[in-house]
């Protein structure tokens, strides 16, 4: 089990996060991307026999990895129905909620997701939750042109965002873009050479975004976790991606999106919750260099008061 799980995932800012949540031994926490189960371990090992972990994922293939203990529930479900289903499971308060919002090893190197430019061959899918209807194939082919420009300016940071739009539109009026292949043979005459493998990965990005609601799943699993942690508890958000980790800063900030903190009428803050770092926690070079994915990375912590 172990193997299978390195294989599948290595987590960044291991130490940093589980640390930075101040583990109860008898508290009640939450892993809400699963994936590989490499935070969910180190927690464990922390709990006593009154502890318990709640592991999230949509993605089934993560069942694979769930932890062989009474103590730990695997949830098969998106982030963004946290509340939902800790009222499921008869959990009113806890203390402590994870996050780690990279993609896993595991999606990046299997063919048939269609998450990796690697694979020419492999279907434009993206889903992290195969019962989805919309997929990578649907949105190139299906999105107008203002639409798509949209997706690769905010989810990609790519200043040619209109030209690769345009350039989609008009392609797949002759043929359908299906494969990742058929998306890499329209965009790859705007791609600047000398940043061929960032542009490709930026254009990946952004559609795996759209495909699945990022923003919008992370924007209400903020919001929930103010609501379900006790006071005391703490969020830990492990980010790689400018719009969520500005998403993240203000929320700790100012307990809303827009990072604009309320105040009484005696000018004291009205956000619920208290910075636990207040400089942004980055892996090490060390780790960098054993984990190349975690470059970007960043560790926000927050406890609610």
């Amino acid at each position: 089990m172990e193997e299978n799980t390195v294989c599948y995932h290595i987590p960044a800012l291991l130490e940093e996060t589980v640390g930075g949540l101040g583990i109860k031994s008898d508290g009640i926490y939450i892993d809400a991307t699963f994936g590989g189960g490499g935070h969910s371990r180190a927690i464990m090992k922390k709990l006593g026999e009154k502890g318990r972990l709640f592991g999230f994922d949509q993605d089934m293939d993560a069942y694979t990895n769930k932890l062989d203990d009474t103590r730990f529930t695997f949830v098969h479900s998106n982030f963004r129905y946290l509340k939902n289903f800790m009222r499921y499971y008869g959990v009113g308060k806890v203390d402590g909620i994870l996050a780690d919002l990279g993609v896993s090893f595991h999606h990046f190197d299997d063919s048939n997701r269609g998450f990796s430019f690697r694979f020419p061959e492999g279907k434009l899918d993206m889903r992290m939750n195969r019962d989805d209807d919309t997929d990578a194939c649907k949105v190139v082919n299906t999105y107008d042109a203002e639409s798509l420009t949209r997706i690769f300016k905010l989810y990609g940071d790519l200043k040619n965002a209109r030209n690769i739009a345009g350039r989609i539109v008009k392609s797949r009026v002759s043929r359908e873009i299906v494969t990742s292949g058929d998306l890499l043979e329209v965009v790859s005459p705007l791609v600047n050479p000398r940043q061929e493998k960032k542009e490709l990965a930026q254009i990946f990005q952004a559609l795996r975004m759209e495909v699945n609601h990022e923003v919008d799943a992370l924007s209400e699993f903020l919001e929930q976790t103010a609501q379900i942690l006790r006071p005391g508890g703490r969020l830990a958000v492990i980010t790689y991606h400018s719009v969520e980790d500005r998403m993240v800063k203000n929320f700790m900030r100012s307990g809303n999106m827009d990072g604009k903190v309320e105040t009484d009428f005696f000018g004291h803050s009205q956000s619920p919750w208290k910075i636990v770092n207040n400089k942004v926690i980055i892996p090490s070079d060390d780790e960098v260099e054993r984990n190349p994915r975690s470059r970007s990375a960043k560790l926000r912590i927050a406890e609610k008061l």
